[in-house]
């Protein structure tokens, strides 16, 4: 059995919801997924066995972060990341190119790859998609990402086209860089908000026969509605037996709307971000449990939740460790958050095996709006470009 395979086990007959299973090195992973987000080798404020505890089958690194700090070569020679951060399931490094296109002035893209300066000191670093993926390679994840260029919004449809292009020859690179067989290199998939240009680098990507593929270049300023479209475009176009990753994506419509278009795989900073600042992801909408007028609120972040912070602490309480600056109120707020989250893929997942999932995705979108308006985005703003 090779060491990465994707089983479709369901696809919804009125939807484009797949359910599937993700066999990696360590360990299987259900599909749709949702991956907590542990940049620095940690998901903030939680230990790995409580990430684990509360649901979460895969974790997602950052290849940037953790290859200015503390250096892959450190992780590498301390075992690997799993070893090194003590979680024994799978994770799924990015390639980091985000992150160095988000440094705006501070890089310089070219042919031949990135050349940058680091957020933490100014010193200068030039990253190819050979080194993406030799970084990559130290830190033993079993799932890694080919380096891109994330396309920005807006742009023109000639600038779009350019980094489509050179997304898809540096993925190529990145296939010929990879010597470990037990990593699965996903490519991803640009080409900005224009159909011609998604369906172009879909066929280019797609053409290289890797074991997934992202879609990457989106939540990143478009509308909703947008982004979701740029869905319908590209998923047809993906192979049905390979797992598709929307990146950067987990407010709980997203999720809904990701997987009612055929997506298995998602990340986001959002529910531990948002978490740090007093707001909790709910059944019925935010609470931005920071607010006076949860003071003497003796109920629950969400009634309807079983999370260890649901079961055992008030809005009240909460409310006065994150005023107070006490690490345990973001350590709730953040594991409501993910748990909220992991427990709503995992009634997805229910749904689409029983199916159901058109009636599950109907009664929980109501609470959601489908515009900018759902509450969540100015939450989101701020230190986004970097993952924290």
């Amino acid at each position: 059995m090779p060491r990465f395979r994707f089983e479709l086990l369901k696809e919804c007959k009125k939807t484009g919801a797949r359910l599937g299973r993700l066999h990696t090195p360590h360990g299987t992973v259900d599909t749709p997924a949702f991956m907590p987000v542990g940049t620095l080798g940690t998901v903030k404020t939680m230990t790995p066995e409580e990430v684990a505890g509360i649901g979460a089958q895969i974790i997602l690194s950052n290849t940037y972060h953790l290859y200015l700090r503390p250096g892959s070569d450190v992780v590498k020679e301390m075992g690997g990341l799993h070893r090194f951060m003590n979680w024994d399931r799978p994770i799924l490094t990015d390639s980091g190119g985000f992150q160095v296109f988000s440094l705006g002035d501070l890089r310089k893209i070219s042919e031949e790859g990135v050349s940058f300066r680091s957020h933490l000191d100014g010193s200068t670093h030039f990253l190819t998609p050979e080194k993406a993926t030799e970084v990559q390679m130290d830190l033993g994840a079993d799932i890694i990402m080919a380096f891109d260029e994330c396309t920005p919004y807006p742009c023109t449809h000639e600038y779009a086209r350019s980094s489509a292009g050179l997304t898809a020859r540096w993925a190529l690179r990145c296939r010929r860089a990879l010597s470990r067989e037990d990593q699965a290199l996903f490519g991803i998939v640009q080409g900005g908000v224009f159909k011609d240009l998604r369906e172009e680098s879909a066929k280019a990507i797609t053409e290289l026969d890797l074991p997934g593929y992202a879609i990457g270049g989106l939540s990143v300023g478009e509308p909703k509605p947008l982004m979701y479209e740029v869905l319908e475009w590209v998923t047809p176009h993906l192979p049905a037996d390979r797992p598709r990753y929307l990146m950067g994506v987990g407010s709980p419509d997203c999720l809904l709307e990701g997987v009612f278009r055929g997506i298995d795989m998602f990340d986001c900073v959002l529910p531990t971000r948002i978490a740090r600042n007093g707001t909790a992801i709910t059944s019925q909408g935010k609470v931005v449990v920071r607010n006076a007028s949860y003071a003497r609120d003796p109920s629950p972040l969400d009634p309807n939740c079983g999370c260890y912070a649901c079961r055992n602490y008030s809005r009240a309480y909460i409310r006065h460790l994150i005023k107070a600056n006490e690490i345990l109120g973001i350590r709730l707020t953040t594991i409501h958050n993910l748990f909220f989250l992991l427990n709503l893929m995992l009634e997805i997942r229910r749904a689409i095996a029983e199916d159901r999932f058109e009636d599950y995705y109907r009664d929980l979108i109501r609470f959601y709006p489908r515009d900018d308006e759902s509450g969540y985005l100015d939450e989101e703003k701020g230190g986004e470009s970097f993952g924290f």
